[in-house]
């Protein structure tokens, strides 16, 4: 519900009270009956008037043209009850706030002025004297459009303001909707790219490997049988690992490699199984005293090390590769060197997907990809994880 709405509660309870107050007054005078009557019937009008077309008014957050027929009518009911009985003049506490809060501000002051003047109008053709009439009731009607503009002006800047805070908070609402959705959308792009770099790092090195270990076998099977079984059970064995490391990744996306194993033992094996495809030299290191890392850090260096061996099989026609693990107090190393025919990183600073990847994925641990390599001199990639 709107609060406006629930606070105009008050206001009609202050409404019926000023009627009520305003009706025993007049119940006490010594007007004749008919006059009596009178103006107490005018007064009971307001009482509709005011629920069935001002109340609106009042609630409506632009004020239309039908406020000038609810404060003619408001008036003309006023006027008519205090020209039977003056008593009716103490509605004015309820007819003053009606009128500045029905009407803009400019002109319901000045509708305001007109109808605490009406009293005082009355008493003057009644009486016939300006100067009795003005010392009886002036200091009344002063008090009076004070207090009435003073209590109108109030009213209305409340209810303005509460317009003005509900609307902050449909504001305040509709933005944290906005953020929550962008939110979902960034976790969702981030998953997915998360997701796609996972799969380039498992699905598609091995399935790469395997292609290329049955390639090599189909060339050698008439001149070296052997060779080409060799090369067979070592795409059979690559089909069983990726198989397996597909199931680990649809479980719960950890790396198979890391399960009961070290980094350093994690890649270790990746370097011997390129050994045993490929026939390069692999030399794997581990400096410092290796200790359990985050999982996080373990999986992104893990296939940090996957990348960058497949790059070398891909694209770097090498001899022989360097794989060092270095553990410190404040941080761990991966580095792989290869003396492969290199590039110039200024040129072709990606290399591909692989690299891409590679960096983003590092980055959202804390850490930092250096890329160096000149052409006819190697590839060397160093990843630095600082460790909280």
């Amino acid at each position: 519900m709107d609060p406006v709405v629930r606070w105009f509660g008050l206001w009609d309870a202050y409404f019926g009270l000023s009627y009520l107050v305003t009706t025993g007054l007049l119940l006490t005078s010594q007007s004749p009956p008919g006059r009596l009557a009178g103006a107490i019937a005018a007064l009971t009008l307001i009482v509709p008037w005011y629920a069935g077309f001002g109340r609106a008014l009042m609630l409506g957050r632009v004020k239309s043209g039908r406020s000038r027929w609810f404060a003619l009518g408001l008036i003309s009911l006023f006027g008519l009850a205090t020209a039977l009985d003056l008593r009716s003049s103490f509605a004015l506490f309820a007819i003053c706030p009606m009128l500045l809060m029905s009407l803009p501000s400019a002109p319901g002051i000045v509708v305001v002025l007109l109808a605490n003047l009406v009293p005082l109008v009355l008493v003057w053709v009644t009486s016939g004297e300006l100067g009795s009439a003005v010392l009886g009731i002036l200091p009344t009607t002063l008090l009076g459009i004070a207090l009435a503009v003073l209590l109108g002006l109030w009213i209305t800047r409340v209810v303005e303001q509460s317009r003005d805070r509900a609307r902050l908070i449909e504001e305040l609402e509709l933005s944290r909707e906005q953020v929550a959705h962008l939110s979902r959308q960034a976790g969702i792009a981030a998953e997915r790219e998360r997701l796609a770099r996972e799969i380039h790092d498992t699905l598609a090195q091995g399935l790469t490997s395997i292609i290329a270990l049955i390639q090599a076998a189909d060339s050698e099977l008439e001149e070296a049988p052997e060779l080409a079984r060799r090369h067979l059970d070592l795409a059979a064995r690559s089909a069983t690992e990726n198989l397996a490391e597909t199931r680990g990744f649809v479980a719960a996306l950890t790396p198979v490699a890391l399960r009961g194993n070290s980094l350093g033992e994690a890649v270790r094996r990746q370097g011997e199984a390129l050994a045993a495809e490929t026939g390069l030299t692999v030399d794997h290191r581990v400096s410092g005293t290796e200790f359990p890392l985050p999982t996080a850090v373990s999986v992104v260096l893990l296939r940090t090390a996957q990348e960058a061996l497949a790059n070398v099989r891909k694209h770097a026609s090498a001899q022989r590769v360097v794989v060092r693990t270095e553990f410190t107090d404040i941080s761990v190393r991966l580095l792989v060197e290869d003396d492969g025919r290199g590039f110039d990183p200024e040129q072709d600073d990606d290399h591909g997907y692989g690299l891409r990847g590679m960096r983003a994925r590092v980055a959202e641990i804390g850490g930092s990809v250096e890329l160096a390599s000149a052409p006819g001199r190697g590839t060397t990639v160093d990843v630095l994880v600082p460790l909280d």
